[in-house]
C-alpha cells in the first residue's frame, strides 16, 4: 500500500484501503460501479486523508483528527425513529440498510442498493475533485439509501423525513433526490447515532427544477464518540428556491459540506446554520456557492455556540460568474464563545467576476453580554437559567424564520435539550 508517498499511512487510512478488499463482495453493483469504487479507493490510497496542507481542509486536519475507524457491525441496526413532525412520511436507513418505503402521492421511492446493482446511479459516484475525501470514501463503500423523484407540480402537506440511524460501527449512505417543476415540499434529513464509537458518510445529491420551492433541514444528533463526513450537493433551476437549515448538536468529529450551483435566473438560495458545540468535539461546515447566471440571490447566516474545549469551523465561498450580473449574495457568521478553551474559525470568501452585483460577508465573535446577564440576574433569574435564555435568544432568531410552527418547535426542542446538557 502506498498512501502519502514518503509517509506511513495512519491507522484510519490503512483501514479505509485494506477493508475495501474484504467488503467488495458485499457491496452492491458490478461493471461500471465496481470500476467507480476501485477508482475512489485508488484516489484515497494515493492521496490519503487530507491534512491542513490542503486548503479546503486547513482547519480540519482529517489525517490527524480521524485516528481510527470502527469496523462494520451487522448487529448495529435499529427500528425507525418517531418522526420529528407527526404525520411525516418516514424513509429510514438503519446501519446502512434501507428499510420499508412510505407511500406518498406524487413521490416515488427507490432503494439506492437497487440502483447501484443496475448501474443507474453511476453518475452520482463521480468524485468532485482530488481533495474530495468524503466523495471518495462514500463512493467506495456506499451500500444503500433512498432515491426520491417528485413529480411535476407535487405539493406536500407534510414533510418527508429521511432518517440515517447508526448505533455504532460504520455505514455509508446516499440520498439522490429530484424535484420536478413547481414542486413544493419540505425534507427533513435526520442524522442520528447511538452512544457507541461510530464512523459514517452521507451524500445527498439534489436537483431542483424550475419554479420549485424546497425547504431542506439537516438535523444532526450523534453520540460523543461518533464521526460523520457528509455532503449536500444541489443545483437550482429558473425561479427555484431552496432554503437549507443545518443544525449540528452532537458528534465527536463532524464535517458537513454544502455545494450549491445556482443555474437558473430568478433563483434564490438561503442557508441557515446552527452549530451547538461542547466537550472536545470538532465541527466543520464548509460551503461553496456558485452564481452562474443573472438575477439570482442568496443569503447565508450561521450562528455558533461554543463551550468547553470544542472547536468549530465555517468556511463559506461565494463565486459570481462573469455573466452573473445583478447577483445579490450575502453571508454572515456569528459566534457566541462561552469558554476560554473553545475556538471557532471563520473563513468567508467572495470571488466576483461580474461588475454589477451587491455582495458582502462578515464574521463576529463575542461572549455573553455582562449587562444583559446582570439585568436578568437582578430580576431573580438564576445565572445558569439567565445564560440559557440569552443563548436561546441568540440562536432562536434564525430558527423562527421558518414558517412552519411545528418545525420551529422541533428545532427549539433540540436547542433546549442541548442547553440542559451543557449549560
Amino acid at each position: 500500500m502506498n498512501v502519502h508517498t514518503g509517509r506511513q499511512p495512519t491507522a484510519a487510512e490503512a483501514a479505509l484501503v485494506d477493508t475495501f478488499a474484504e467488503r467488495m463482495g458485499e457491496l452492491p453493483g458490478d461493471g461500471e460501479v465496481i470500476s467507480a469504487r476501485d477508482n475512489a479507493v485508488e484516489a484515497l490510497k494515493q492521496r490519503g486523508l487530507p491534512s491542513r496542507r490542503v486548503e479546503a481542509w486547513h482547519y480540519t486536519d482529517l489525517r490527524t483528527l480521524l485516528r481510527a475507524i470502527p469496523g462494520f457491525d451487522p448487529a448495529a441496526g435499529s427500528n425507525a425513529l418517531n418522526a420529528v413532525i407527526p404525520g411525516s412520511a418516514v424513509a429510514t436507513v438503519s446501519n446502512g440498510v434501507a428499510l420499508a418505503a412510505p407511500q406518498v402521492e406524487g413521490v416515488s421511492f427507490a432503494k439506492v442498493s437497487e440502483q447501484l446493482a443496475n448501474g443507474s446511479l453511476i453518475r452520482d459516484l463521480a468524485i468532485r475533485d482530488g481533495d474530495d475525501a468524503i466523495g471518495q470514501i462514500n463512493a467506495a463503500y456506499v451500500t444503500d439509501g433512498w432515491s426520491l423523484v417528485f413529480a411535476e407540480g407535487t405539493e406536500l402537506a407534510a414533510p418527508v423525513e429521511l432518517q440515517n440511524t447508526q448505533l455504532r460501527g460504520q455505514s455509508h449512505v446516499r440520498f439522490p433526490v429530484q424535484f420536478g417543476k413547481g414542486v413544493k415540499a419540505t425534507i427533513i434529513e435526520r442524522q442520528s447515532g447511538g452512544e457507541g464509537e461510530g464512523f459514517s458518510t452521507s451524500v445527498s445529491n439534489v436537483a431542483i427544477a424550475d419554479d420549485a420551492e424546497i425547504t431542506w433541514i439537516i438535523l444532526r444528533e450523534h453520540g460523543p464518540d461518533a464521526a460523520q463526513l457528509a455532503q449536500f450537493i444541489a443545483t437550482l433551476g429558473t425561479n427555484a428556491k431552496l432554503t437549507l437549515y443545518v443544525v449540528n448538536a452532537g458528534g465527536k468529529l463532524i464535517r458537513q459540506e454544502v455545494h450549491v450551483l445556482v443555474k437558473g435566473e430568478g433563483s434564490d438560495f438561503q442557508l441557515r446554520g446552527v452549530n451547538l458545540l461542547a466537550g472536545d468535539s470538532h465541527t466543520d461546515v464548509t460551503m461553496t456557492l456558485g452564481h452562474l447566471v443573472e438575477n439570482t440571490t442568496s443569503v447565508q447566516v450561521v450562528r455558533n455556540v461554543v463551550t468547553d474545549r470544542a472547536r468549530g469551523v465555517f468556511q463559506g465561498q461565494i463565486k459570481v460568474n462573469r455573466i452573473a450580473q445583478k447577483t445579490d449574495a450575502r453571508m454572515a457568521c456569528n459566534t457566541l464563545l462561552l469558554s476560554d478553551d473553545g475556538e471557532f474559525d471563520a473563513k468567508p470568501e467572495l470571488e466576483i467576476f461580474a461588475d454589477d452585483v451587491a455582495c458582502g460577508h462578515g464574521a463576529t465573535v463575542t461572549e455573553i453580554d455582562a449587562n444583559h446577564l446582570f439585568y436578568l440576574k437582578a430580576r431573580g433569574i438564576p445565572e445558569n437559567e439567565a445564560r440559557g435564555l440569552l443563548i436561546k435568544a441568540f440562536v432562536a432568531e434564525i430558527i423562527e424564520e421558518l414558517e412552519d410552527e411545528q418545525l420551529v418547535e422541533a428545532l427549539e426542542a433540540i436547542l433546549e435539550k442541548w442547553l440542559a446538557a451543557h449549560i
